[in-house]
Formats: C-alpha cells, structure tokens, sequence
C-alpha cells in the first residue's frame, strides 16, 4: 500500500528543494563564526576523602571521556569551564555515589567543530590505546551528519563501528550517546528549512536509539530539553533563544548547565547499576 503521507512529504520536499538550497547558503554565509572554547581537555581530580568510605574503595579510579562533535566541544561557550564537560565535572565530584566509591576521577575530552560520525570513529583510531579502561564514555554525534545529508544506512554502520572500537579499545564499561538536539527550534536555522532539518535530525535519532539498544553496555540518552526550559523558566514564559548561543546554533553556557546536570544523573544511575 502506498503511504500517501510520505509521497506528499518527498513531493513538498522536491518543490521547496531550492529554497532549501537558497537558506543552507545564507546560513553558511551569514551565521557567526565561534571559536572553540579555551581551556583544559584532561584533567585528574582527587576527590573528596569521606570516613564513611569504605576501605576497599579507597584506591578506585573512576575514568571519563567525553567525546564529540561541537557541542561536546563546547562551542557557543567562551571556556571549558561553561561547557558541557567543564560544568559536567564539578556536579560529579559533589556526588555522594562518586566520592564514596572512587577517590580519583581522571577525565579526557576529544571534541572538534564539525566532526561527523566518520570524523569521530576515525578519531578513535588514532587514539592512543588507554592503559586504564575507560569507565564512562559520553558521546556527541549526529548534527553534523544531519547537514552533511550522511545516507542512514551509512549512519547506523558508523555509530555501529564507534561502538565496536569504543568498547574493542578503550575498554568503555558505560558508553552513552547523547540523542540529537531539536534542530528544528535552532534560531539559526529558519523555516522552512528548518522543519527539513529537523525532520532528517528525528530519523538519524531513531536509527541510534534502535542501535544503542540492539548493543550492551550501550545507552541512548534522550536530553530532556523542555525539563532544561522549564527549570530555567520557574513557570514563566522565556524565549528559547537563551538557550542557543550568539549563533543561533550552538548551545549557551545556560544550556550546558541544565546538560551537564542531565548527564551527571544518568552516570550516577548507570554506576550505581549491577552488573549483569
């Protein structure tokens, strides 16, 4: 049976096709041009010594890298410290369930603007083999496949690679792919293109929710970014432009907060976890 919704969708997609073309363009052309954030990108943390600790623990490492595109980065940020990893750090080391289990947390980002999933696999390669496992690896792809037209199935073999050699070579225990933003309300991106945009962003996010569920040890995170309006907003109307950096595209260090926070919550849930 022919699904007349899609053909209308391919059909509307075909007639707006130049305008498309028109927008990508001027996006290009006229969009700022931010500079990746200044700041470390490793750092080793010891944490706080508490009585309560038990003895066998005292020595434990907990080893985190956050790998990715831009937004794992940190573009929109003016240093690491408003970033995402940069405000991820500090939330984790005032966890209970991480100063009581682990006294050191040894943290590495490697992040570039613009990197697709061929960039990060690729990345991940060259690599240095780790001489510890990695414990958490968080993870930030899919934009830049979004508007680089990256084919899906070319999409889901690549994630599906990233995830072999993640877990082949850096030991991951706790891998999490962050799911793709709303490209859709970027104030950068107008309509229509943007609902275009948002459209191919939803279909790459379900191939890689449908993956990190097909694997072990692999967990999709789906950023709740209406939870991120709502804390900041206090029951007020806010425009969610404040939530995008001067570009309109990247996220402002307000966003990274309420995304650190977010992630910080899921590797809590995802150590304190039993094994299976």
């Amino acid at each position: 049976m022919v699904n007349t919704h899609k053909v209308a969708s391919v059909a509307k997609d075909v007639l707006l096709a130049p305008v498309y073309l028109y927008q990508g363009r001027k996006i290009k052309r006229d969009t700022v041009r931010l500079p990746e954030p200044n700041g470390e990108r490793r750092g080793s943390i010891s944490l706080n010594q508490s009585t309560s600790r038990p003895k066998n623990n005292t020595n434990k490492t907990l080893n985190l890298m956050v790998v990715g595109d831009s937004a794992a980065a940190g573009m929109g940020s003016e240093t690491q410290q408003e970033a995402l990893t940069g405000k991820l750090i500090p939330i984790l080391k005032q966890q209970p369930a991480i100063y009581n289990t682990f006294s050191t947390l040894n943290w590495t980002l490697q992040a570039t603007t613009g990197h697709t999933s061929f960039d990060i696999l690729r990345r991940l390669y060259v690599l240095p083999t780790p001489s510890q496992p990695t414990d958490v690896m968080i993870l930030s792809v899919g934009v830049n496949d979004t508007t680089s037209s990256v084919p899906v199935d070319k999409w889901q073999q690549q994630v599906e690679d990233i995830i072999a050699i993640a877990q082949r070579k850096f030991g991951v225990r706790k891998l999490v792919f962050l799911s793709l933003p709303p490209m859709a309300e970027m104030p950068a991106i107008p309509p229509p293109l943007n609902n275009f945009v948002g459209a191919k962003a939803s279909i790459l996010d379900e191939i890689l929710q449908q993956v990190c569920a097909n694997n072990d040890g692999v967990t999709y995170m789906a950023t709740d970014f209406a939870r991120m309006i709502e804390e900041h907003s206090n029951g007020t109307p806010i425009d969610i432009s404040v939530m995008f950096a001067s570009d309109g595209f990247h996220p402002s260090s307000l966003m990274y907060g309420y995304w650190a926070q977010q992630v910080a919550e899921l590797i809590i849930e995802l150590l304190e976890s039993p094994v299976t």
